[in-house]
This record gives structure tokens, sequence and C-alpha cells, in this order.
């Protein structure tokens, strides 16, 4: 197919070589990801004033895919026959596991095995890691599938980055962090100036690295005290063996009691049931994102035994993790626990109770 391309030009060269890119749009691919990569190129292009940066829609077939708001990008052509890029990028979004075929890996197999630098946006990553082309990288992909991609590709080192860079393998999570990605590869062909401008014309306040995450737990629901936020993050760091509350509380510094008066006052539940549901809520990710089974989910996730699993799971979600897993979309099934009469609260709460800490 392609013959070798030569390695991206360092920000030491006098003009870097036309970067060509090409990006390989998986069906229900995310068209923010896509359109963040694309615009930062096209921008960068007008702030330099010449055509620094080309690019290519492709698909294994040539024809347009539909994203998952349903529109499709034209123009579209070929995997295989577009001219030689510097990098492919595989575009995923939801259900990314359906659209994973023998042809796909086999062709970016064949990419990197002719020197083409390969990358991802949103989860695309999936697939590169389905194809063994992640092994003993550092890789990053939405977070909501994080924890499916540890699970199942332990030789992938899985970041929480918003992207990362690894050899030749440039992955970016989901949303507007391929935005950051590429202003990152501007900054070091063209210089951080390049960037800085692409940010001002898109009203973005700075350049966000790769040592920015792609989540702070509580911040979205509108928790900012710094210590919260440190003990939840402490407890999402360690489902599969839960730190016990005082074990939480002195990393961060406080005492079991100042720590259960801030989930008190600012999110009105109980350490260890929110730590609970955060078990239950990586649980159910697993449970719908991946082959694993009901016992290895539980251990996973820090359950004493299958049935204490179950408990408290049907307490929280309303169902049996059985039938769980026969939900028929699991991206929007795991989005969010089922609404629960008073019944099924007094159960998760009594569940949360019951263990102390659950956490042992």
């Amino acid at each position: 197919m392609w013959p070798p391309r030569p390695p991206l030009a360092s920000a030491s060269a006098a003009v870097p070589p036309r970067q060509h890119y090409a990006f390989l749009t998986l069906p229900n691919y995310t068209l923010i990801a896509l359109s963040s990569a694309i615009e930062a190129l096209r921008m960068a292009n007008r702030v330099l004033g010449r055509e620094a940066y080309e690019w290519t829609l492709v698909s294994e077939d040539g024809r347009p895919v539909p994203s998952s708001s349903g529109l499709c990008l034209t123009p579209t052509v070929a995997l295989d026959a577009t001219a030689a890029p510097n990098i492919v990028f595989v575009c995923g979004g939801l259900e990314v596991r359906r659209w994973v075929t023998r042809s796909l890996l086999s062709s970016l197999r064949h990419l990197s095995q002719h020197h083409v630098a390969l990358g991802s946006l949103c989860t695309g990553g999936y697939v590169l890691a389905k194809a063994g082309l992640l092994e003993q990288c550092r890789a990053v992909i939405h977070w909501e599938d994080m924890a499916a991609l540890r699970e199942e590709f332990p030789r992938v080192v899985v970041s929480d980055q918003l992207f990362a860079i690894d050899r030749d393998r440039y992955t970016a999570s989901g949303g507007t962090a391929p935005l950051d990605l590429m202003l990152h590869i501007v900054g070091e062909q063209h210089g951080l100036g390049v960037a800085q401008a692409v940010c001002e014309q898109f009203m973005v306040d700075r350049v966000r690295s790769d040592r920015d995450r792609q989540r702070v737990p509580l911040q979205v629901l509108g928790a900012f005290h710094h210590h919260l936020i440190e003990a939840a993050e402490l407890m999402e760091a360690h489902i599969e063996e839960p730190l016990s509350l005082d074990e939480v509380a002195g990393k961060v510094g406080l005492s079991r009691r100042q720590i259960e008066r801030l989930f008190k006052r600012h999110l009105g539940i109980v350490p260890s049931k929110f730590y609970l549901e955060a078990r239950l809520r990586r649980a159910r990710t697993l449970l719908l994102q991946t082959t694993m089974s009901i016992m290895e989910i539980a251990v996973a996730c820090g359950f004493e035994s299958p049935p204490h699993f179950s408990r408290c799971y049907r307490s929280l979600f309303g169902c049996m993790p059985s039938a769980e897993r026969q939900s028929k979309d699991p991206r929007v099934q795991a989005a969010a626990p089922r609404t629960r009469g008073k019944a099924g609260r007094a159960g998760a709460q009594r569940a949360a109770d019951t263990t102390t800490d659950e956490c042992a």
C-alpha cells in the first residue's frame, strides 16, 4: 500500500514539511472530536499563511460514514486509496466494538508495518488496542471506556490524560481533547506562538497539555472543595482493593469525622455510600462493555462475593447484573443509575451502611 513516511519534523526545523493526516471514520464516530482536530489544522494554516497541513477523511470502503449525530461528511475516500499520510487517526464513538472487523485490524497493522504513525480520537483507541498496536504504549480513551480498556488490554498503559503521545502513537480522548492534541503538535512543529494564536481565534483560554486530566471527580457536580475532590479521586483510584474511610481520611490529611462532614455537607451522602456507588458504576461499565464474567467483575470492583455484589447492584440499579448485561445500548444505559423508589434508595443506603466502609 503505502511507502514509509519520514517522522514528524522537529520544532528546530526552519520550515517543517507539509503534514498530511488521515481520519479513519467508524460508524457512530463522535463529530465534535473529529471537527476539533480538523479545525485546529485549518486555523493553523490560516495563522501560518500557508498550507502546512492537509487532511483526508477516509473509511474502509470509501463511502461516507454517519457520525453519532447522523451527519455524514464528504468527501470521503477509501483507506487504501489516499496518498500516504503522516498519521492515520481512528475516529470512534458509540458502540465502537461493533465496528471492528478483521479487515480493519489488518489494514491498521499493515500501516504500522510500513512505519505510518497511528492515532485515535475518542474511543478509537479501542481499535488500536484490539489490533495489538498499543502494547506497552501510554494511551488514552474517553473516560467512560478507561476501565474496560484496562481490563481487556492489560499491556496497554491506559492514562486519564486528555491526550498522550508515545513514540509514533497519538491518542486523544473525547470532546475537544483532539483540539489540544493538534495544538500540541502544531506548537512542536511551528512554535508555541502559532498554537496560542489558534487558541485566540477559537476563544480558547489556553493550550491544555498532556498533564491535564479528562475528568475531575465531583467538579461536574459543582463540588469544588479540594479535600473532597482528593478523597473522591482516591476512591476512584482504589476500586479493586478499596481503602477504609480512615485510610482515605489519613491520605488527605483530615480526620474521619471531617471527611464525613464534607461529604454530607456538599453531596448529601455518607462517604461509604459514595464509595459503594462509585464501585457499582465501575462494575456496570465492565458489565456492559466487556465479556468479563460476573465473578471477575465482582473481584475487580472489590466485592467479597458475587451474591454480595448482586445484592448491592440490584439495590442501586433496580435489576440483577445478569439482566443488566442484556440491555440494548450499553453506553446510554451506563450513563446513569435507574430511577429508584423509596424502597430502592433505602436498600442502597442499608447496603452502604452495613458494610461499614463497604470498602473492606
